[in-house]
């Protein structure tokens, strides 16, 4: 599909830059009044996922038996957890308009460290099919996927997986912000980044083998790690089964994966995020697509997005109602 070059968003004055988009909404944004219910899954490996739903109406208990027929699913970002301002918004949005919201946090980002040797990664579709069975048992007849991030490689590389086998009740995907050449974009990420992220991984690289000591988790060399890229070689990789942090980028960047999608998707990466790399921006493949939308609008950084009219929703999160609506 041709990309879509509308560009109405426009950032405040006074986030001139891809760095002040990125941190402000992250640091300083509020959002009140989503009301989660949380809810533990049992996977089949012997772990937990942990979920908290939204619904249009407030609830007691899950175990209640009616439902709205219409769920969004949403996927954070790394280190992330549905507490994010991202996340809470868009949920927000989302009920405003009548829509039922499950926002589900990886392994190890509910504030529970996981049980098993493993967590997750960029391309850990088998938990978010998990996520989706477990939707489709509360009878939901429409379902659509929205990512950030690191939640949006792993939302794009489950459609193209799936393809023409996607469950009927998947209707349509938005992602944003999606590095979806994780190799380049590994490289492309700032210190300021860098270290926040890997200081939250390897404390739970910590807590995990101190924890969980059977597991024989190496850390030895762990401060020998300055780089998502080292992080990815020593870590990652070693733990969920790929030789090295480049052939874990090469088996789950979503890019290859675009090809196979069958429902309507849209992708969102602002031309100034600071996360990601040219490859992230395929244009040319985009246009040989028959399902696949790109939109890039010049500003917005990483998962910002904050208006110059914001009245508490964020573009970004105007833009995927829009898209979910249409």
């Amino acid at each position: 599909m041709p990309t879509i070059n509308s560009d109405d968003y426009k950032p405040p004055f006074w986030l001139p830059d891809s760095q002040s988009q990125t941190i402000f909404p992250s640091i300083f944004r509020k959002v009140e009044g989503v009301n989660y219910v949380r809810e533990r899954i049992c996977t089949n490996d012997g772990d937990f996922l942990d979920v908290d739903f939204s619904k249009t109406y407030p609830i007691k208990s899950l175990k209640q038996k009616t439902w709205n027929a219409e769920l969004v699913i949403f996927s954070h970002g790394l280190e992330g957890d549905t507490s994010r301002q991202y996340i809470t918004g868009m949920v927000k949005n989302f009920n405003n308009h009548g829509f039922d919201c499950l926002a589900w946090n990886f392994r190890s980002c509910s504030g529970e460290i996981n049980q098993t040797k493993r967590f997750y990664h960029s391309g850990a579709t088998e938990d978010l099919e998990t996520i989706i069975k477990f939707s489709l048992s509360k009878c939901y007849k429409k379902i659509y996927l929205v990512g950030f991030s690191l939640g949006g490689n792993l939302t794009l590389k489950y459609l193209g997986e799936n393809g023409q086998n996607l469950y009927p009740e998947i209707q349509k995907a938005i992602t944003f912000s999606v590095p979806l050449h994780l190799s380049s974009s590994s490289k492309k990420i700032g210190w300021l980044y860098t270290k926040r992220f890997n200081t939250s991984l390897i404390k739970k690289i910590l807590e995990k083998s101190q924890r969980f000591p059977e597991f024989q988790i190496d850390t030895s060399d762990i401060a020998k790690i300055k780089t998502l890229k080292d992080f990815d070689d020593v870590y990652t990789s070693q733990l969920h089964g790929f030789i090295d942090a480049e052939d874990y980028y090469e088996h789950n960047s979503s890019l290859y994966f675009l090809d196979n999608i069958s429902i309507p998707t849209l992708i969102i990466n602002a031309q100034n995020d600071p996360f990601l790399s040219k490859q992230c921006f395929p244009f040319e493949k985009i246009e040989q697509l028959e399902k696949v939308y790109f939109q890039a609008p010049k500003m917005g950084g990483h998962c910002g997005f904050y208006p110059d009219d914001y009245r508490g929703v964020l573009w970004s999160e105007k833009r995927a109602l829009e898209w979910v609506m249409s």
